[in-house]
């Protein structure tokens, strides 16, 4: 694909392309020869993950201002990749205003700016938090959507927003709700302060750099009575993103899963740390936390029959072992 995105073709403006999906996101569009805009407020994102040559512009998508620089550049945008949201669940329980202002309030200024801008294809990432706790598992994409906390309800009415200026305004949509992203990619990976993820806190764990690991809850119904996550490498989102955006050139709309379509639970993970790496994880078990979901798992078959994507680099093992080496190379040096 590279030599047909010559700098007088369109460009892909990338909200939220600092932080950790986003950005792992940037480096395959590059690599695919793309042009590629980023635009990113840096509260939760990272300057230096930004490769060089990519126009920056240092802003937040609720800010008229920002997003006209985003694009009054030389480029031409005519596509949107919206990464940009605060992701922290419990944070949005204690601030949700904080939540709807930025996550729901900056969607509907980024729609009404692509409407004006005559943006034809925008990508959402959403998350499996639309569905709150499912009464089975796997999750299809026709599972009821029921939000338990206000940063799911906030990507719930994100995408309503979508929808109906879709409908409203004519461009094109996808809305990917993914699994638990994990993995790194070169030095790009989760940079979260403070860090709530297991893969990141295990490891970190297994190094002697933190406490020994918290396992919330030792008799759920599950296989070994701790949770169940997907866990999706971050590439494979990427490639997913990436996908999704082509297909919209034909397609109008699509809302797809996006996972390993496995579930692992957290001994899983301790034990995949240890064959991988050679290192014992501490850990000891907890209470667990209310209105944790014994297991969420994917079913991803719509996802594959309709971008023909396979999650090519979610194996537990390749996870742990990227994140371990990205550790390495940004933290011990």
């Amino acid at each position: 694909m590279g030599a047909s995105h010559a700098s007088t073709n369109p460009a892909i403006l990338v909200t939220g392309g600092a932080g950790y999906v986003g950005s792992v996101t940037v480096r395959n569009l590059l690599a695919e020869g793309r042009q590629v805009v980023v635009l990113d407020d840096l509260s939760r994102g990272h300057r230096e993950v930004i490769p060089p040559g990519v126009r920056f512009v240092h802003g937040s998508i609720a800010d008229p201002i920002a997003l006209n620089a985003a694009f009054s550049g030389p480029e031409q945008i005519d596509s949107i990749l919206h990464f940009a949201a605060y992701a922290y669940v419990g944070e949005s329980m204690t601030n949700p205003g904080l939540y709807f202002a930025n996550n729901v309030g900056g969607t509907i200024n980024l729609c009404r700016e692509a409407v004006r801008r005559g943006v034809q294809r925008f990508v959402f990432s959403s998350s499996c938090t639309v569905y709150g706790i499912p009464e089975s598992c796997p999750i299809d994409e026709t599972t009821p959507l029921s939000p338990v906390n206000p940063y799911g309800e906030s990507k719930r009415q994100c995408e309503e927003v979508i929808r109906w200026m879709s409908r409203s305004h004519g461009f094109h949509y996808a809305l990917l709700r993914y699994f638990n992203a994990a993995g790194a990619m070169g030095d790009a990976g989760e940079k979260h302060h403070p860090e709530t993820h297991l893969i990141p806190l295990a490891i970190r764990a297994a190094r002697a750099e933190g406490p020994g690991l918290a396992i919330y809850g030792g008799a759920y119904p599950t296989k070994d009575g701790t949770p169940e996550r997907d866990y999706v490498h971050v590439i494979d989102l990427a490639r997913a993103h990436i996908l999704a955006l082509d297909k919209l050139q034909t397609d109008y709309e699509m809302t797809l899963n996006l996972g390993s379509g496995q579930a692992s639970s957290v001994l899983d993970v301790v034990a995949a740390i240890q064959r991988t790496c050679g290192q014992a994880v501490p850990y000891h078990v907890v209470p667990r936390r209310p209105g944790d979901p014994p297991s969420l798992v994917a079913d991803i078959r719509r996802a594959k029959a309709v971008l023909n994507w396979e999650p090519l680099f979610s194996s537990l093992d390749r996870i742990v072992m990227d994140v371990w080496d990205y550790l390495d190379r940004t933290e011990r040096r």
